[in-house]
């Protein structure tokens, strides 16, 4: 009985040093990925933010550019009215548009209402854009006459001496962006509330019909102001406990607007409860059959087979799940230690397993994620440029050119995997039509310059574009003209290096300054400014035009989501 008693005693102190380990595996497990999760939550929050600034700053320039259009300050109910309707499906989001005059009552909107069939005077964006004379973001309302959720987006109409003498509106349907928010691949079992400046629901995912345009719990909302830009476990308005993270809009963009990304704990830990689960199971199993072996085991040869047992038991008390007892054979002893070798090897390729899972598992969805991100930023870039091109198509015949350049451009960038190209082979690509058989008529001066996609696009269009003008109207129209562009890396004092290019053109027809800009004018000067944040200057010599660039080199390439296209250029050069 005392000999029994005594194995039965070092099973059990055997088995210690794998549920210590097994515990602090658990332990840090949880640990890497509850650091992981509220990573996720975070970077979440502030992907959703930034995505709704990118469509609240495509609105704004959309409203910025339309206040400018003489049909709008015209403010002629007959005239303002269709064009208005022109504007439906062509901005997406926007439901409804309305020109209001300083007092309040509409001029025109797109549903054809008579002038002065209502008054706005009351809406405080309407107030805050005639007091501000600029561009404003309202709160959630429901429309008066179409009765949607949307939230409401207001310019001023500047007048001769800059003094409002009106108003745009862009009435937001809420429903649409919480489709596209659901569709934007939110993590499992995810929750997404966005709210405007006075906690109204904007946007909630799931069930965004039962909630949008109700006000958040006061605790909530407190939470959620205390903690912008944080990551904090608490209840969510179901009374479920989510690790949640919270990010506000950019005030140029969406000003008020916050973001809660909210992450179920139970889901986040699934996967390791599993693991955990079967862990204990197999030491269960293990020590079952450890048990089994020693109470078999019987009076003779003891001490060496015990001697060795203790040994390994030792080294797995200080973590070495490699040792093993070397006994084996038909007799107790021998079971005994085979079953604890068993034990041993189903704990070490249990725990190396768990632990690549978990890793591979990450980075699969890292990569997965970064991939659907960047598809999407090329694929609605692309859109919206050959969008902004088609819009012009009634007034320039060069809609043809102008999207096979871009196409071009996206070959010369595929070839690489969207990785990069030379500013030369950029410059060589948009001037082949011409310098394949006129070679001498054309200098290229710089050294070689590898750029990233956002780069290669912007300067391509507004090569091309120099390149039509200069083929129609400029040097290229004549035997004699030649063009000759050259470039260098200029760096700063604080290192910030930047990208110096001009383009000259000589021997052509004399140049006179156009009377009005026109698309392509805006094209080149709106691609690099607004894309690129740099600078455009263009020069109408009598000898021939000069076009000088400078550009920022040291900007990350940025993702762009789907928000892009209203952001982007369909209303940057219209």
């Amino acid at each position: 009985m005392s000999l029994t008693k005594r194995i039965v005693g070092l099973v059990a102190l055997a088995l210690m040093p794998a549920l210590a380990i097994q515990g602090y595996n658990e332990y840090a497990l949880r640990a890497a990925r509850s650091e992981a999760v509220r990573a996720e939550a975070m970077r979440t929050a502030r992907s959703v933010a930034a995505d709704l600034g990118q469509f609240g700053r495509g609105v704004r320039q959309a409203l910025g550019i339309l206040a400018e259009v003489p049909e709008i300050r015209g403010k002629d109910h007959e005239v303002c009215t269709p064009y208005l309707r022109t504007l439906l499906d062509k901005v997406p989001g926007a439901f409804f548009f309305a020109v209001v005059d300083t007092d309040g009552s509409v001029v025109c909107n797109t549903l054809g209402s008579a002038r002065s069939a209502y008054s706005l005077a009351n809406r405080r964006y309407f107030q805050d854009a005639l007091r501000t004379g600029g561009f404003v973001v309202g709160e959630h309302t429901r429309g008066r006459i179409t009765d949607k959720p949307t939230i409401q987006l207001a310019q001023a109409l500047a007048g001769p001496d800059g003094h409002p003498e009106g108003v745009l509106v862009a009435s937001i349907d809420l429903d649409y962006l919480a489709g596209q928010q659901a569709r934007a691949g939110l993590p499992y079992d995810a929750t997404l509330t966005v709210a405007d400046k006075a906690g109204v629901i904007l946007i909630r995912v799931p069930d965004h019909a039962q909630w949008v345009g109700k006000p958040l719990p006061p605790a909530f909302w407190s939470a959620l102001s205390e903690n912008r830009g944080q990551v904090v476990d608490m209840r969510g308005m179901r009374g479920r406990m989510r690790i949640t993270g919270v990010a506000a809009a950019t005030p140029d963009d969406l000003d008020g607007i916050t973001v809660a990304v909210g992450l179920s704990p139970a889901s986040a830990f699934a996967d390791i409860d599993a693991a955990t689960w079967r862990g204990l199971v197999l030491i269960g199993l293990g020590a079952a059959l450890a048990l089994a072996a020693a109470l078999l085991a019987g009076r003779a040869f003891i001490r060496e087979p015990v001697s060795r047992l203790l040994r390994v038991a030792s080294a797995w008390r200080l973590g070495n799940l490699k040792a093993r007892t070397g006994i084996s054979g038909p007799t107790e002893f021998g079971q005994l230690g085979e079953a604890f070798d068993a034990m041993a090897a189903s704990l070490q390729k249990h725990e190396g397993e768990l632990r690549a899972e978990l890793a591979r598992s990450h980075l699969l969805q890292e990569r997965q994620t970064l991939m659907l991100h960047e598809l999407n930023h090329r694929v609605r870039n692309t859109l919206t440029t050959v969008q902004s091109l088609a819009r012009q198509s009634r007034r320039d015949d060069r809609l043809e050119g102008r999207i096979l350049a871009l196409s071009k451009t996206h070959d010369l960038l595929s070839r690489d995997e969207w990785g990069a190209a030379s500013l030369r082979t950029v410059l060589e690509n948009e001037l082949a039509p011409f310098r394949d058989e006129q070679a001498h008529r054309f200098s290229l001066d710089g050294p070689d310059l590898d750029l990233p996609p956002r780069y290669v696009l912007a300067l391509g269009m507004t090569v091309h574009e120099l390149t039509t003008n200069a083929a129609k109207y400029g040097a290229l129209s004549t035997e004699n003209g030649r063009v000759d562009v050259t470039w260098r890396v200029v760096v700063g004092e604080s290192g910030a290096r930047r990208l110096a290019l001009e383009w000259r053109e000589s021997g052509g027809p004399p140049v006179q300054e156009p009377g009005r800009r026109g698309f392509g004018t805006r094209l080149i000067t709106g691609g690099v400014s607004r894309e690129l944040g740099g600078l455009v200057r263009l020069e109408f010599a009598a000898d021939g035009l000069r076009c000088t660039l400078d550009v920022p080199l040291d900007e990350q390439d940025r993702f762009t989501s789907f928000r892009e296209v209203a952001g982007g250029q369909p209303f940057g050069t219209a």
